[in-house]
C-alpha cells in the first residue's frame, strides 16, 4: 500500500519521534541502504552536525522502478550523503516525511518554462508540481543560438538564480532562422555547414540534445537531409533528437518514419514529444504507431522513446489551424496572404478542413492573444464565441490573428482517454507537461493556459497511479525523474543516492492530485509537501523557501552513456 499521512511536517531541530512501524522496519530501511545509493562517506557540516538536511521516516522511492523502502535522506552541501537508517543523526535542519512518499525531483523534459522565468524567476506553477528541473529549447525554439549562445544563455540563468534548474536543448528552427531566415527554400551548401557549426557550438558549450518543430516556420522548411546534418552531431556524443513532428493527424505515420529516419542516418538517439493521434478520424492507428516504434526498436536498433501530457487536448498557436507553406516568409507575409482574395480562399478551405478533422470549432478554445482589446476572447470556444459577436467562426479567428499580428494561444481538444491511457502504460512513455510556467498572480499569469502547465506531474500520481492504476507508484516515479534525465543525460539528477544532486520531492500519494481545469486554469496542485533544490528547501506545507537554488545545466560534451530505452 502506498503510504499516507495527515500530519504536518516537523521542523525541529530534535529527531521527531518514530512510530513503532518505523522502528521495526528500521533493518529494511538499512537493509536496502546499498540498492539507494547510501555506500560512502558523506562531507560533515560544521558545527558537528552530520547533515544540513534530513528528510526523515519517508518511503524512498529512488527513481530507479524499484520498490520503495523505508528510509531516511541525508543532505550536505547540495548533495545526497547517505540514503538509509539515519533517526537520531544530527541535522541542522528536518523534514518529517512519515507516511509520505519521498522521491527524486520531478523533470519535465519537454518544458516552455523559460517564456516567463526572466520575468519571474519562482515557477511557482512548476515548483508545486514537485518539479526541480525543466528542459527548454522544445519544438525547435531556443534561447540560443540566436541572439546569444548557448553558454550566454545559460550564464544569465546562473545570474538570475531561478526556482527551478534548467538545461536546453539547441532548437534546429532557431537555427534555421539564424542562417536562411524564414524563408521556404533549401539552404545552401554553405548555409547548412553553418548551421551544423552552431550546432555544434552549442552541444559544446552544454546543450543537452537538439530538438525539431517541424509544424512551425521555419523548421517546416527544412527537409530530411539537413536534419540529419544537424543532427550528426548528437550521434557522436551520444545526444539526443527530440522532435515536434511534421504532423501528428493524418501523416501522422509519414512523420513517424521520418522521425526514425533522421535518428537512424544521424546514429543518435530518438525522442518523440508528446506523441499524439490528433482528430477522431485517426484515432485509430495507435496500433500501427507501436508498431512502428517497435519495428524502428528491434530491426533498425533505433533508441528511441516518446513523452506525452495526460490531457486529451493540445495546446499551439492558432496560425497552427493555416497550412506551413502561408507562413513562408513571416507574420506580415502570412497576414498578406489571408488578406488575398485569391489565397485567402484556399487558406479558408484549409483551415476549415482542419477544424472539421478535429471535430469543430467548438473543440478550438483561444489560449492567450496579445492584442488588449481581444482579452475577452481568452478562454472562450471559438464556434461559441463568434456566434455571441454575431460572426463566423473563421472570419472571428482571421480578426484575432490579424490584431495580434498572429500571436495568438489555442488550445485543441482532438484526442481520446482510451488512446491516452494506453500511451502513458507503454514502456517508451514518460512525463512531459509542454507547459509554461504561471502563477495565480504577478508577471507569470498569462492568459488562459492549458491546465498541463499547472497540474501535469500530480495529475500522473494522483488519477493514473493512484486511482486508474495504469502505473504502480514506482513506475510513475521513475517516469517522472530517473528515465527523463537518463534520456537527457542529466548524469547526476534523477535518482536518490549518494553524491547525486539533492533535488527532492516529498508528496502525499494519497492525496496528491491537480487542480487546474480548462475553464479555471489557475489553480495549484495539491498533495506535493516538500520541495528541495539542489539541497534548499524550494517550498514546504505551501510556503516558499527562503531563497532560490535552481542553476543553469549544462551537459558535459564527451559522448554521453546511457541506458537504452526501457523494452
Amino acid at each position: 500500500m502506498a503510504p499516507s499521512r495527515k500530519q504536518p511536517l516537523a521542523s525541529s531541530d530534535t529527531p521527531a519521534p518514530l512510530s513503532r512501524r518505523t522502528v521495526l522496519t528500521a533493518g529494511l530501511a538499512a537493509a536496502s541502504a546499498g540498492a539507494l545509493g547510501c555506500a560512502g562517506r558523506e562531507k560533515r557540516p560544521e558545527g558537528g552536525e552530520r547533515f544540513d538536511v534530513l528528510v526523515q521516516g519517508g518511503t524512498v522511492y529512488d527513481g530507479t522502478g524499484a520498490p520503495g523502502v523505508l528510509a531516511d535522506v541525508g543532505i550536505v552541501d547540495g548533495r545526497i550523503a547517505a540514503v538509509g537508517a539515519l533517526a537520531g543523526t544530527a541535522a541542522r535542519e528536518r523534514i518529517d516525511a512519515r507516511g509520505l512518499a519521498v522521491a527524486p525531483g520531478f523533470i519535465d523534459l519537454h518544458s516552455h518554462a523559460d517564456g516567463t522565468l526572466f520575468d519571474d524567476p519562482n515557477a511557482e506553477s512548476v515548483i508545486r508540481q514537485g518539479v526541480t528541473t525543466v528542459v527548454v529549447g522544445q519544438d525547435g525554439s531556443s534561447r540560443a543560438p540566436g541572439v546569444q549562445s548557448m553558454g550566454a544563455f545559460f550564464d544569465a540563468v546562473d545570474a538570475l538564480s531561478p526556482a527551478v534548474n534548467v538545461a536546453s536543448t539547441v532548437g534546429l528552427g532557431t537555427v534555421r532562422e539564424t542562417v536562411v531566415g524564414m524563408e521556404n527554400r533549401p539552404a545552401t551548401p554553405e548555409e547548412l555547414a553553418r548551421m551544423v557549426a552552431l550546432v555544434e557550438a552549442s552541444l559544446a558549450e552544454g546543450a543537452c540534445g537538439a530538438s525539431s518543430g517541424l509544424e512551425y516556420v521555419p523548421g517546416a522548411f527544412a527537409s530530411l537531409d539537413e536534419l540529419v546534418a544537424l543532427c550528426r552531431p548528437l550521434g557522436a556524443r551520444g545526444l539526443t533528437y527530440a522532435t515536434h513532428m511534421r504532423n501528428e493527424d493524418d501523416r501522422l505515420l509519414e512523420a513517424i518514419d521520418e522521425a526514425i529516419a533522421v535518428a537512424r542516418g544521424a546514429g543518435c538517439p530518438l525522442h518523440i514529444s508528446h506523441l499524439k493521434t490528433q482528430g477522431p478520424r485517426n484515432w485509430g492507428k495507435l496500433d500501427q504507431v507501436f508498431a512502428r516504434l517497435q519495428r524502428a526498436r528491434a530491426e533498425e536498433q533505433v533508441d528511441l522513446s516518446f513523452d506525452r501530457y495526460p490531457y486529451i487536448a493540445y495546446q499551439t498557436t492558432l496560425a497552427n489551424l493555416f497550412p506551413a507553406w502561408s507562413r513562408d516568409g513571416g507574420t506580415d507575409a502570412f497576414l498578406a496572404r489571408l488578406a488575398d482574395p485569391v489565397t485567402g480562399e484556399r487558406l479558408r478551405a484549409e483551415a476549415l478542413a482542419k477544424v472539421e478533422s478535429i471535430g469543430g470549432w467548438d473543440n478550438v478554445m483561444v489560449s492567450a492573444v496579445s492584442h488588449a482589446e481581444d482579452r475577452a476572447a481568452e478562454g472562450q470556444r471559438l464556434g461559441s464565441y463568434a456566434a455571441a459577436l454575431g460572426a463566423s467562426p473563421y472570419e472571428t479567428t482571421v480578426g484575432l490573428l490579424k490584431r495580434s499580428r498572429g500571436d495568438v494561444g489555442m488550445v485543441g481538444f482532438a484526442m481520446n482517454e482510451d488512446n491516452l491511457t494506453r500511451l502513458i502504460a507503454h514502456p517508451l512513455w514518460m512525463a512531459a507537461s509542454d507547459g509554461s510556467a504561471v502563477a495565480l498572480d504577478g508577471p507569470a499569469r498569462r492568459g488562459h493556459p492549458h491546465p498541463r502547465s499547472l497540474g501535469t506531474f500530480p495529475r500522473v500520481l494522483g488519477l493514473y497511479v493512484r486511482e486508474k492504476k495504469v502505473l504502480t507508484l514506482e513506475q510513475a516515479v521513475h517516469k517522472l525523474s530517473g528515465y527523463p534525465a537518463s534520456r537527457m543525460g542529466l548524469k547526476d539528477r534523477g535518482q536518490l543516492k549518494a553524491g547525486m544532486a539533492a533535488d527532492v520531492v516529498v508528496f502525499d500519494p494519497a492525496t496528491v492530485a491537480d487542480q487546474a481545469t480548462f475553464t479555471q486554469p489557475f489553480a495549484y496542485a495539491t498533495g506535493v509537501l516538500a520541495v528541495l533544490v539542489n539541497g534548499a528547501v524550494a517550498l514546504r506545507e505551501g510556503e516558499r523557501g527562503p531563497r532560490r537554488a535552481g542553476r543553469a545545466l549544462r551537459v558535459t560534451s564527451e559522448r554521453v552513456g546511457r541506458t537504452r530505452a526501457a523494452e
